[in-house]
């Protein structure tokens, strides 16, 4: 959340060790969401309510100005129950000491729902009669679902007797999220803001299930709660995700100072549990992102904060380069283990594109069948990240061009499977496809590289696919880059900028 001129980040954290346990909320707090303070442990499992963890939950802003945090406790039962948090001091602006509500927990799992799977509870918003909703995720007859609660003061709380959406394809729903979205234009709303004026709006429903994050569009009616979604979670064709890599349990929050709505997402580790404890930790979260509606009001479009820009230093650039079919050019001049890379691709005749089949409709399959090695005819192409001498070690994140009757399909991929000669490390491909047509627009692709993490962002943000990779070789200055076509077919380099990132504060 944004406070009295403070970005402040809590996290689920493990005070004792780098392996999960001792649930308690870590507290950090920033001025440019770039650079970090960590503060001392916001909520710690001392409760009868919270003795077996202080779990996720959200944070909501009140009329007053003061900020309250509704948690998931697990209790002495083992019983997962609601609680709230308020500061000891609103007017410390760093939130150092927070207290817990002394009539928790206020609420306690309904008597159908399962005590082990309720949790979660959301950001609060306030409806068109002055009353709070939030939503809790859960199970309902073996369905994922989200259940609604309102109230008058943020304290006391009641179940709503309006249906809110179940899905018969998941089981059970984690982290649901629900605030609106505007047309035309990149300004976020506060998760309160049901319509403006002259703009059209939605709202997004968001659960983790499966490993991944999920979304749905809908309209949402503040008289009677009711919620109309376009279409339930994955069965769209496209399966509408967050992010098609590894990315879960995220969280947004409505940025008022610069009128955005800000994104973060827990991205766990793909190696071992001796390799956590070896080094120390384990986990880590994505660069904060805007995250807004977009032009064809289908889907959600994500890119890193512009903050972020503030770490860029050397650079290289240029435009207008031909790459040839089975060809490949190093990117030199920046440090490659820790860059910030933008590239656009120009492709034509495509008449020529491969044909793909209509009934194919999972990306992440068609990745692993024709992965970076496996060559086509427009693509695959892209770059090839943390890429070790003679390429023993490297990680692609490449386009491929699909024809299917008279249209075109642009599929993604992140290939890891050769990023790291280490033993018992978790390497799948990850795959999505790009909602623009290549003859009308260009194919552009944003990584950001950190050694051990590689986000990518496809079309502008269309399709974002986070990777984790743990080189051997392909570290430091022994790190390198490239842009690759194994295609047969030439293409052009519109235009390559890449920079060196400087290492963020983090005290």
């Amino acid at each position: 959340m944004y406070y009295k001129g403070v970005y402040h980040f809590f996290y689920q954290h493990n005070p004792y060790g780098p392996l999960w346990g001792n649930m308690s909320w870590g507290h950090a707090i920033s001025h440019d969401l770039i650079n970090w303070v960590h503060l001392d442990i916001a909520l710690v499992p001392n409760e009868h309510y919270d003795i077996n963890g202080c779990f996720s939950g959200s944070a909501t802003i009140l009329p007053n100005g003061e900020p309250a945090i509704l948690y998931t406790g697990v209790d002495a039962k083992l019983h997962q129950v609601q609680n709230l948090a308020f500061p000891k001091n609103i007017s410390d602006p760093l939130l150092k000491e927070w207290v817990k509500w002394p009539l928790n927990p206020i609420l306690s799992p309904p008597d159908e729902i399962d005590p082990s799977f309720y949790r979660d509870p959301s950001t609060g918003w306030m409806g068109a009669d002055g009353e709070w909703r939030v939503v809790i995720g859960t199970r309902i007859d073996h369905q994922g679902a989200a259940i609604l609660y309102k109230s008058k003061d943020f304290r006391s709380w009641n179940r709503s007797l309006s249906p809110f959406p179940l899905s018969n394809i998941t089981t059970f729903w984690e982290c649901p999220e629900f605030y609106p979205v505007i047309s035309n234009g990149k300004s976020g709303l506060d998760t309160s803001v049901i319509s403006v004026q002259g703009k059209d709006t939605k709202h997004v429903l968001k659960a983790s299930f499966n490993d991944q994050d999920y979304y749905i569009l809908g309209k949402y009616d503040p008289e009677s709660d009711c919620y109309d979604v376009d279409a339930d979670f994955m069965k769209s064709k496209e399966w509408l995700r967050y992010d098609y890599g590894k990315f879960y349990a995220s969280k947004s929050f409505y940025d008022g100072e610069k009128k955005r709505r800000i994104l973060w997402s827990w991205v766990s580790e793909s190696d071992t549990a001796p390799d956590a404890i070896e080094k120390g930790w384990s986990g880590l979260q994505t660069i904060p992102r805007s995250i807004w509606l977009s032009k064809n009001e289908d889907q959600l479009v994500q890119w890193p904060v512009k903050e972020l820009e503030k770490l860029r230093t050397r650079k290289v650039h240029f435009k207008n380069k031909r790459l040839k079919g089975r060809s490949m050019i190093e990117i030199s001049g920046i440090t490659a283990s820790q860059a910030d890379v933008e590239i656009t691709f120009r492709v034509s005749n495509l008449k020529h594109a491969e044909v793909l089949s209509a009934e194919v409709v999972d990306p992440q399959i068609l990745c692993t069948q024709k992965n970076a090695t496996t060559d086509g005819k427009f693509g695959p192409f892209g770059l090839l990240v943390l890429a070790s001498k003679y390429l023993t070690e490297h990680t692609a994140v490449f386009f491929r061009v699909f024809r299917i009757a008279n249209s075109f399909r642009v599929l993604m991929c992140a290939d890891p499977s050769r990023s790291s000669l280490k033993p018992f490390i978790d390497k799948p491909i990850y795959g999505a496809f790009l909602a623009l047509d290549p003859r009308y627009a260009k194919i552009s692709l944003r990584t950001l590289i950190d050694h051990s993490i590689v986000e990518s962002f496809g079309g502008e943000g269309l399709a974002c696919i986070t990777s984790r990779v743990y080189p051997v070789l392909a570290v430091g200055e022994q790190a390198h880059l490239y842009a690759f076509n194994n295609g047969t077919k030439s293409l052009s380099i519109s235009s390559l900028s890449a920079w060196s990132m400087k290492k963020a504060q983090i005290v």
